[in-house]
């Protein structure tokens, strides 16, 4: 049932502006107005927020089929950031147009509060893993969860994704190599 129900909010999307993204490009940030809600059609788009000390933190890791910032349905600004990971492809329908479509539409209403559940679950995974003490335990809950790591160019995303400076995942990547510790 909710793969019939994310179907559906796919199919909200079907005619919706298409826009490509570079790696890097920033889809909207910070206090703009929400005008659009986005679905990613390809690639990645991470939710991120910047820390008073600098860092980045990763909030949402939107894959194909994900919506950008779920709750911005409900919010006159974005509170994040939305950065294409890679090479990506999100759609774009006003925010009116969406919220009229879950209002005149039932089950489609349903699904959206079934893709905002897990939403939340996810949100709660995320902080439980930040809230681990060291990184070896932030390293091994993330893999634990089905995660793998990418490529060696892109290990600072997975340090965003676990609210670590990259120079310490670096370190712990390193001491696991060198104890033959499997990734």
């Amino acid at each position: 049932m909710i793969t019939i129900m994310q179907t559906s909010i796919s199919l909200l999307f079907k005619n919706a502006r298409d826009t490509g993204l570079a790696p890097g490009e920033t889809l909207f940030a910070a206090g703009e107005d929400v005008a659009d809600i986005f679905m990613v059609r390809s690639g990645r788009v991470h939710l991120q927020r910047h820390t008073t000390h600098g860092a980045q933190m990763v909030l949402q890791n939107a894959g194909p089929g994900g919506v950008v910032a779920e709750a911005s349905a409900y919010s006159s600004r974005y509170h994040c950031d939305a950065i294409a990971a890679e090479e990506s492809a999100v759609a774009g329908l006003p925010k009116q147009r969406f919220l009229s479509a879950l209002a005149d539409d039932p089950a489609l209403a349903t699904g959206w509060s079934a893709l905002l559940a897990r939403s939340v679950q996810a949100a709660r995974l995320r902080s439980e893993i930040r809230s681990l003490t060291r990184v070896a335990d932030r390293l091994d809950a993330w893999l634990g969860e089905g995660n793998a790591l990418p490529e060696k160019g892109r290990w600072q995303e997975v340090a965003a994704e676990l609210g670590v400076t990259r120079e310490a995942l670096y370190r712990e990547l390193s001491q696991r190599r060198t104890n033959n510790h499997s990734l």
